[in-house]
């Protein structure tokens, strides 16, 4: 199943994707829908409904817009790792994102002037469908509710500021979440799936999502060993090689930049870059 979060009519709410349209769900947006006790059952008895609009002409949101918890990883794509003369991490590296930090796939990042530096990171992301407390790998891949495309658009500048990442990932609205969920059934990263990112049209990022060091599961078991994750949580996977920090020189998006965010069997994200004109100093 392909899920999403719509805006229809000025309302949100939860549709499936049924032979190129969007069937409403009764739940306010994807994340409430996993909440609901049974919700492939519910998914699945309105499945013959009347179609309500179709995928081009869909309003999209965040697919998950308000997840009690967005917990991410960095350094998990052992390609680049390896490349990077590094060895490969024998635990996650994470840190975390607010559900303020989340917006739709294809909505302008309307981002506020304080950074320089806006970095692109391509990412699957992975989203909960079953309560889970220090289970086991096994346990963790049956609560996965499916996987989405994420970009973690990141402010170096802030980032390095210390050692903690958090204040260059958390900016209000920075990272899109869309357009769809795609059920696990129906969805394998261990087989791979490409991951890429453009900008301007240009490819920056290409990846796999088999040369994860932590596939889902293994994150979701880890992750759950400290902290109890819910229907609707995210965590996100990671980012392949060709980030802009690494570029030589640096590369950074700037005003009118077009990102575009794609994983195969998945769906597509395009986000244009939106700053504030600055005025010129007066001397």
């Amino acid at each position: 199943m392909r899920l999403a979060t719509l805006e229809v009519n000025g309302v949100s709410t939860a549709a499936v994707e049924v032979s190129g349209h969007f069937v409403l769900l009764p739940a306010d947006d994807v994340g409430a829908l996993l909440n609901l006790p049974d919700w492939r059952l519910i998914v699945e008895a309105h499945l013959g409904d009347k179609p309500a609009v179709s995928v081009q002409d869909a309003s999209y949101r965040a697919v998950v817009p308000a997840p009690s918890k967005v917990l991410c990883c960095g350094h998990n794509y052992s390609e680049h790792i390896l490349e990077l003369g590094r060895e490969l991490p024998q635990f996650p590296t994470l840190f975390a994102k607010f559900a303020d930090t989340l917006t739709g796939p294809y909505a302008d990042l309307r981002l506020d002037g304080e950074s320089s530096e806006i970095d692109w990171e391509a990412e699957l992301a992975v989203v909960v469908g079953a309560e889970v407390y220090k289970c086991t790998p096994e346990e963790a891949s049956a609560a996965i509710a499916g996987y989405t495309v994420a970009n973690d658009v990141s402010m170096r500048d802030w980032q390095r500021r210390t050692l903690q990442w958090l204040q260059g990932k958390a900016f209000d609205a920075s990272t899109p979440l869309g357009p769809v969920l795609v059920t696990a059934d129906e969805c394998s990263p261990e087989s791979g799936l490409a991951v890429t990112c453009t900008v301007n049209g240009e490819v920056v990022q290409e990846g796999c999502t088999s040369t994860l060091v932590f596939d889902a599961a293994t994150l979701i078991s880890y992750i759950s060993k400290f902290t109890v994750l819910r229907p609707g949580d995210v965590v996100l996977t990671g980012t392949p090689g060709g980030v802009g920090m690494a570029r030589k020189p640096p590369q950074f998006l700037t005003d009118g930049d077009v990102l575009v965010t794609a994983i195969e069997g998945i769906g597509e994200m395009r986000n244009r870059v939106r700053m504030p004109v600055r005025e010129p100093a007066l001397n």
